[in-house]
């Protein structure tokens, strides 16, 4: 298990590598930069003074010489520095990512609670009324896109019946307390976090009703039906749990897509999340900030699959054996 782990780890380095050479290439065959937009909305025409605004942002060397220097940057943990905020990347990405991370965890906690819970009901149930509205709830909540999903929400709960509020984080110029603080966060996450987990909860659901029935073909699920076991125990202690393979294998396969997909909940629902903060900086053409996001994203994306292997190994326990 630790020389797995070990390798999963170390092969986190050549993706980070192959992540930033290829965005890096990306934002190079681009049109425009943000000495554009810069020049454009403060009105600087001087060609002295964007010359020298060119060699000050290192735009003045080859492309080459840029990326090897990025890179020996982002070894250092120096991902630049952010023109519109007048501040390193790091210290961007950092006061915009703790509103995402409650993001994709409420999104992610939903998604598996109601998706788990319907994969297992619709399996048990199977060729069932219930059964069939699952999967017909399913199949529509994976067709609608999460902005709709996201606006209709927002028109019922907040614009219609006006139980939570329309967009934000929290209220602005309120002090509620700490407590009053965390529900009043709580209830401006509720939407952002339902739109964007009803999504991911119907391919959970789809795959948990697959990977059960699939196991409930098992040989030992005969055995311990054979055993006098009743249907809960066999369900729960000899059928759920090897059915979760496939759905920790699609958890952290998601993690990545969960994080690109904020981007579209946290403009709707105007959330202060690296979402925003990514759609802004491609607007502006702020492309260190960009890197850095993308960056982080990947990270997270291999970090997370390293966590799937461990959940494996603690799940199924013939992957220990060989």
């Amino acid at each position: 298990m630790r020389r797995i782990l070990l390798r999963r780890f170390a092969q986190i380095i050549p993706l980070i590598l192959g992540v930033i050479v290829l965005n890096f290439a990306l934002i190079q065959m681009s049109p425009g930069s943000f000495l554009d937009v810069m020049t454009a909305e403060q009105q600087v025409s001087d060609p002295a003074m964007i010359e020298r605004m060119r060699v000050l942002y290192g735009m003045d060397k080859p492309v080459v010489v840029q990326l090897l220097k990025y890179i020996w940057s982002v070894m250092t943990l120096d991902f630049g520095y952010s023109y519109r905020q007048n501040e390193t990347v790091l210290a961007v990405i950092g006061q915009a990512l703790p509103a995402t991370v409650i993001l994709m965890l409420a999104s992610i906690a939903i998604a598996l609670l109601i998706g788990v819970l319907a994969g297992v009901i619709a399996a048990v149930k199977v060729n069932t009324i219930w059964d069939n509205l699952i999967s017909v709830g399913a199949v529509f909540f994976f067709a609608a896109p999460t902005f709709w999903l996201g606006i209709m929400l927002m028109i019922v709960f907040s614009v219609r019946l006006g139980w939570l509020p329309v967009g934000g984080m929290r209220d602005i110029g309120v002090d509620h307390g700490v407590f009053g603080d965390a529900l009043d966060v709580m209830r401006h996450l509720a939407l952002p976090a339902l739109s964007l987990g009803l999504f991911y909860a119907a391919m959970y659901t789809r795959v948990m009703r697959a990977s059960m029935l699939e196991v409930f073909r098992h040989d030992f699920v005969r055995t311990a039906r054979a055993k006098g076991l009743s249907g809960a125990q066999v369900v729960l202690r000899h059928v759920f749990r090897n059915a979760l393979l496939p759905v920790v294998t699609l958890l952290g396969l998601q993690l990545g897509t969960v994080l690109g997909g904020s981007v579209v909940i946290e403009t709707v629902f105007s959330w202060p999340g690296i979402g925003s903060l990514m759609l802004d900086s491609v607007m502006s053409r702020n492309y260190p900030v960009v890197l850095g996001v993308l960056v982080l994203s990947s990270l997270i994306v291999a970090v997370a699959n390293a966590l799937v292997d461990i959940a494996y190994f603690r799940l199924d326990p013939r992957i220990r054996a060989r």
